[in-house]
């Protein structure tokens, strides 16, 4: 394979990524469709609908915000440091500015209840679908790893054996959804829950993943994404603690 992939479309070579990525928006989007009208929405249109505008700038703001301090050394040497902070985006940052996004529609309409459990499967989904299209892009995006002795690390595109962290983040969400899928019928016993395991469950999947990514280290040994990973788990701290103690108990 060829990095970075391209498909021949007309008379051009497209980056597969840039079709996989509006594709994967498109079909988590379908899929919420899907699961609302298959399992309902205690949530009403009107108010399902500010959430989702407070989720796409919460996210926007925050992808933009996390993926321009990843490295801050580039950031001063900016000649348009707003470009700069366009340009650059992160998942995470997204995740953690869409939660504060939602949270903040959700004061301002009054709304009560939890409203992201009829999200998870979609942003697996297109998370998913995302990260093959990162994959496909090698090292000429920064969604690769480390360079790696181990039997599976893999050339990139840079003659380096590398770890190929997109592929281990397809096999971690993958998984996921199986372990959240297995366990529904205890998380459908508290609004919200589901939601919560999922993004507790990626904060600390990328604060370990970023070790084998290269990346600007602070001098205390993390990068943003990592700090930014740490800010998610202590925010859901109290929810960590009480699903621990649930599992201790079923055991």
């Amino acid at each position: 394979m060829t990095f970075p992939y391209t498909i021949p479309i007309g008379h051009a070579r497209v980056p597969l990524h840039s079709l996989l990525e509006p594709l994967a928006f498109f079909t988590g989007f379908r899929y919420f469709l899907y699961l609302r009208a298959r399992k309902g929405d205690p949530i009403t249109t009107s108010n399902r609908t500010s959430i989702f505008i407070g989720a796409i700038f919460g996210a926007l703001i925050g992808s933009r915000l996390v993926g321009g301090l990843e490295n801050p050394p580039a950031m001063r040497h900016a000649g348009n440091i707003l470009l700069y902070f366009y340009e650059n985006k992160t998942v995470l940052g997204g995740f953690l500015g869409g939660l504060w996004g939602v949270e903040l529609a959700k004061k301002f309409i009054g709304e009560k209840q939890a409203s992201g459990d009829l999200f998870v499967y979609p942003i697996l989904l297109a998370l998913t679908i995302g990260r093959i299209g990162c994959f496909s892009m090698g090292v000429y995006e920064e969604t690769y790893g480390t360079p790696t002795s181990l039997p599976w690390g893999m050339d990139l595109g840079d003659g380096i054996r590398r770890h190929p962290v997109a592929l281990y983040e397809i096999v971690f969400l993958a998984l996921l959804w199986m372990t959240i899928k297995k366990i529904d019928p205890l998380l459908a016993t508290e609004q919200g829950a589901r939601f919560k395991v999922f993004l507790i469950a990626y904060c600390a999947f990328r604060l370990l993943l970023d070790f084998i990514k290269p990346h600007y280290t602070f001098p205390f040994g993390l990068s943003t994404i990592q700090l930014t990973a740490m800010a998610g788990l202590i925010y859901y701290y109290p929810h960590i603690i009480r699903y621990a103690r649930k599992t201790l108990h079923l055991l």
